[in-house]
């Protein structure tokens, strides 16, 4: 099962934190840590969640068809899973876009 991880969350927020900082003129060691790109974290938080709602969709159709190895409350948890993972990338996005605006209002 694919769901969104908190781990990877945390490195996107973290990446997110330090663009902040270098956009302030600030210096950052993560940026020698070996650090994950930006973009592909972002990239592979959306797979995940595409993933997890792909799944939930597949599912609910097989239980719809009667399959006899789907239940309702495999269906039912992966339908939360899904719609929990899109929240939390909702709510990515929120502060993305705050930080965006935020960067976008400082004096250079």
């Amino acid at each position: 099962m694919s769901t969104i991880n908190s781990q990877g969350i945390e490195q996107l927020l973290q990446e997110l934190n330090r663009m902040a900082a270098q956009a302030g003129g600030q210096n950052s060691s993560a940026e020698g840590a070996g650090g994950v790109e930006f973009g592909e974290a972002l990239k592979a938080a959306l797979e995940q969640v595409n993933a997890a709602q792909g799944e939930a969709t597949q599912l609910q159709q097989e239980f719809d068809l009667n399959a006899p190895n789907v239940n309702l409350h495999e269906v039912m948890a992966s339908l939360q899973k899904a719609s929990l993972s899109f929240q939390t990338m909702v709510q990515v996005r929120n502060r993305l876009v705050s930080a965006y605006q935020e960067i976008m209002n400082m004096q250079v």
